[in-house]
């Protein structure tokens, strides 16, 4: 059996969830204020200095004083972290140091202005993502926010005020915040403080008076924070009943609760709820509690529009099951913290109230123990114009179940009529037949619905009357014994009937949510399993059609640059558009006047199309994707059948969009990711580029300066050792340039190779010549392999190769020792080497040696990182490799080139 009073295990365990998770970060407590000069920060540096007092490490991140005196002396007795000097234009920024203070690692830090937006630069672009960080640290923060700030709140101060509220944080904040302050002041004292200059400066107070800060505008404000302040309280006591399973309610506020059902009535019932709650000031919810038993077309469309009368009018939707619906919902209601349900006027009789199971107003009254019963009567204008309250039951089972029912009673009779007047069975009694005719009336229960078996129950009834009680071929019964039966007959097959059909229209219901639970499950795992955006929409593709018979459309938003896409930007939030064409995963392709309504729909934020009531002629219903205000983007779902979706249909489809949505959003933020880390490695890597390439170009150009300065005037000799000079500067921006150019080639692509066969022994003469400078201090070693075969190369690039190599072991080699150059074939590669007796290569560093940018830590300045990747670049652009390995014995690197003998170009 149920228990109403169990708490709903979702709502539980998310509460639960809620509670683990603050207590596994650091705790955040928000000084809120209706306006600026409220005394936000003051009340917040007051409480820091009590925290100091209690011992707490406490230091000030950022603290706006606004030159305020009071606040300057509060601010003066806390440690102060130094703030980022970020240079800006023509001027200096000063910005909160998170790296100062993670570095620090204090109990609890002071972070003034929640809503600010950081200077380009920094690590975060908001300020409320520097508090995300820092609670994720496990440390504390306080911190200060206007309630115009909220996302939830800014369309409506705009709406006040006038002013647009560029800086929003979102309401996400209010639900991990461990506390809430709310710093209240009267409209006119506040206004006092701005005429004394406690808010702004003279000149922009007066300004500030005339505009943001007047009265009716702060009074607005104010009920505004005081409102938030009490949902957020609110929203607390519901999870701490949630968490101590009490039942509820607490009646701290008035909550309303609509039951609604397909009746038109409904209607009346949902506006005075709407309207009782706008005058209370109190949320309410509209309630359907979903029966086995099934309902006919009409009643289904009825239902439809209800729920959607009830979004239209920004209240909250609630389906649940339940075989008793008074009990789904108190169940409800108890969840929900409701005090009053509302819920219509019965129009039936009281037989029909008895014969249906009792009123269902009556058991709510009786059963609601502290919930409040308002009973609402129909509008006599709604039931004049047609709309019958006592209408008789509708018909669900078709014609032939009760030609069938009729058909088989009838032939079961006949049967029975042959057997009792047949000499082969003398034995059969028509109290025999009664049982075996109330046998077939329970057994048609199994193919049939109710009503077909309450006729087959009456009219076996009746023929077994007329044909087979005494006196036969009348209705007369003569016996009380048999009228007795008769009668018993009759309530037994109506019973069993009825609670076969029972069992098998909950049978369909379990059946029906199954379907429904399988559906939703298939989605989900197929959604959460899918690496590429591509794969999310065809399992959203796939899912949807098969699931609602429909062919389907997924168009998604992109920026306006990237999109040929016509039409205005999301509701003037966001400054992407719709693409004007869909994904190619998608079944159909809407046209001109489908991507319009589409477009509508993606700016407005709201469903449009095939049975809506905005631009109903189009031949699909297009729907936004989005989770968290904003779209991503928009299906259409093009149905096969000329009938709109019903309620459980809709709500199982809006569940499926919300998972498509989360998915495409988290495929989207995962591509920015990438992004975002591809530019900051390009970023650094240009960076490194520009100091290393600064360094490398600053002392040649330094060589040619001083050669140029002693050219004039010198003698001979000095004359000729300021030209080598002068030529060594130039060899070495040339091999600078040279590297760079080849870098930039091999990236593109564009790298073209001149192949032809070349002597080896020349291309080690020519390698060594243009590195002999750096080599002079070495003795270099050429062990050539003797009658080495002409190799297919680009000569140019593999020179440059060797010279990269040489050139590296000349560098990174003590003075003295020797480098060697060896050539010989194997198989049907070349084998080149350079060897040298130097220290070698640090083993954690050999497979990184070819990096860009890659230098050894401990080695000489100077140098790009260049040479090997491009060395490395340039052999495998041959079809060949290379390799660095430390030498095994006496120390020293080696570096092994493999050339094939026949040309392999991979570029």
């Amino acid at each position: 059996m149920q228990d109403e009073h169990r708490p709903d295990p979702n709502t539980l365990l998310a509460a639960v969830q809620k509670e683990e998770a603050k207590q596994q970060r650091g705790k955040l407590k928000i000084f809120l204020g209706m306006a600026p000069g409220v005394g936000k920060t003051y009340a917040m540096l007051e409480s820091a200095h009590q925290r100091l007092a209690e011992g707490v490490d406490v230091v000030v991140g950022i603290v706006e004083t606004h030159k305020r005196a009071e606040t300057e002396a509060l601010v003066a007795g806390i440690p102060n972290i130094p703030r980022l000097q970020i240079p800006y234009h023509d001027t200096v920024l000063e910005e909160f140091n998170i790296d100062a203070v993670l570095a620090r690692k204090p109990q609890l830090v002071l972070l003034d202005e929640l809503a600010h937006t950081n200077a380009p630069g920094v690590r975060h672009p908001k300020r409320y993502q520097d508090v995300l960080e820092l609670l994720s640290a496990d440390i504390d923060v306080y911190t200060a926010v206007n309630v115009q700030h909220f996302e939830s709140r800014a369309d409506s101060v705009q709406q006040i005020t006038g002013i647009a509220i560029r800086e929003t944080v979102p309401d996400a904040l209010l639900d991990i915040a461990n506390d809430i302050e709310l710093i209240d002041l009267p409209p006119e004292e506040l206004l006092k403080r701005l005429a004394e200059g406690k808010v702004y400066a003279p000149d922009r107070a007066e300004l500030a008076a005339n505009n943001f800060f007047r009265e009716g505008n702060l009074t607005a404000l104010r009920e505004m924070a005081l409102r938030l302040t009490a949902e957020r309280v609110d929203q607390q006591m519901q999870d701490y009943m949630q968490v101590k399973h009490i039942a509820g309610p607490w009646r701290s506020v008035d909550r309303l609760m609509v039951a609604i059902s397909p009746s038109p009535l409904s209607e009346r019932l949902i506006r005075w709820t709407r309207r009782t709650a706008y005058n209370l000031k109190s949320p309410w919810l509209a309630v359907y509690v979903e029966t086995p038993q099934e309902l006919s077309e009409v009643a289904k469309a009825q239902l439809a529009r209800n729920i959607s009368l009830v979004r239209r009018l920004d209240g909250e939707v609630i389906m649940t099951a339940d075989r008793d619906p008074v009990k789904g919902l108190l169940r409800i209601g108890q969840q929900n913290n409701v005090t009053q349900i509302v819920v219509g006027k019965p129009a039936r009789t009281t037989l029909q109230e008895m014969l249906s199971g009792g009123s269902l107003v009556n058991r709510l009254v009786r059963e609601s123990e502290a919930i409040d019963i308002y009973v609402i009567r129909g509008d006599e204008m709604e039931t004049s114009s047609g709309v019958k309250l006592l209408t008789p039951p509708e018909l669900h089972s078709k014609p032939n179940q009760y030609i069938l029912a009729v058909g088989v009673v009838a032939l079961a009779v006949l049967i029975n009529f042959g057997l009792i007047n047949s000499a082969a069975v003398p034995a059969l009694d028509y109290h025999e037949v009664a049982l075996i005719l109330l046998f077939v009336v329970i057994v048609l229960a199994n193919f049939i619905g109710r009503g077909p078996i309450i006729v087959a129950a009456v009219i076996s009834a009746l023929l077994w009357d007329f044909l087979f009680i005494p006196p036969r071929f009348t209705l007369y019964v003569s016996t009380l014994q048999d009228v007795l039966t008769l009668v018993l007959y009759v309530v037994i097959a109506l019973i069993a009937g009825n609670l076969t059909s029972r069992l098998r229209g909950q049978e369909r219901f379990v059946q029906l949510r199954e379907k429904r639970t399988l559906a939703l499950y298939a989605m989900a795992h197929q959604v959460a399993e899918a690496q590429t955006l591509e794969q999310v929409i065809t399992a959203a593709v796939r899912q949807i059609g098969s699931t609602f018979n429909a062919d389907i459309a997924i168009l998604l938003a992109q920026a306006p640059a990237a999109s040929a896409a016509v039409g205005l930007s999301n509701g003037g939030l966001s400054s992407a558009v719709l693409a004007k064409t869909p994904r190619p995963e998608s079944t159909f392709i809407p046209d001109d006047k489908e991507l319009s309504v589409a477009i509508w729909a993606f700016d407005h934020n709201q469903s449009a199309g095939r049975f809506t009531d905005t631009l109903p002629t189009a031949s699909a219903q297009y729907i936004p994707l989005g989770s968290s205000g904003d779209s991503v983007g928009v299906i259409g779902v093009r149905r096969r059948e000329d009938q709109p979706l019903v309620t459980e249909q809709a709500d199982l489809l809006e569940t499926f969009i919300n998972h498509i949505a989360l998915a495409v959003e988290r495929e989207q933020l995962y591509s920015q990711t990438q992004e975002a880390a591809v530019l900051k490695e390009s970023e650094r890597l240009y960076s490194t580029l520009l100091a290393s390439v600064s360094n490398e170009i600053r002392t040649p150009l330094a060589t040619l300066n001083a050669a140029s300065t002693h050219l004039v005037g010198c003698d001979p000799e000095e004359q000729a050792r300021v030209e080598k000079d002068i030529q060594d500067g130039v060899n070495s921006l040339n091999r600078l340039v040279d590297n760079l150019l080849d870098m930039t080639g091999l990236e593109s692509g564009h790298l073209k190779l001149s192949i032809a066969p070349y002597s080896v022994p020349e291309l080690v003469a020519n390698s060594v010549q243009k590195v002999e400078k750096e080599l002079a201090k070495h003795e270099v070693v050429i062990d050539l392999e003797p009658n080495l075969p002409l190799v297919p190369m680009d000569a140019d690039m593999m020179e440059r190769v060797l010279v990269n190599l040489l050139h590296n072991a000349a560098v990174y080699s003590p003075a003295g020792v020797k480098v060697r150059v060896t050539a010989a074939i194997e198989g049907s590669e070349l084998v080149l080497a350079v060897a040298d007796r130097g220290p070698g290569l640090p083993p954690a560093d050999i497979p990184r040696v070819f990096d860009k940018f890659y230098r050894a830590p401990d080695v000489p300045p100077g140098g790009t990182g260049l040479g090997l990747s491009v060395s490395k670049g340039l052999v495998e652009a041959h079809g060949g490799t290379i390799s660095a390995e430390n030498r095994p014995t006496r120390g020293g690197a080696r570096f092994i080139i493999r050339l094939p003998l026949m040309p392999i170009i991979k570029r």
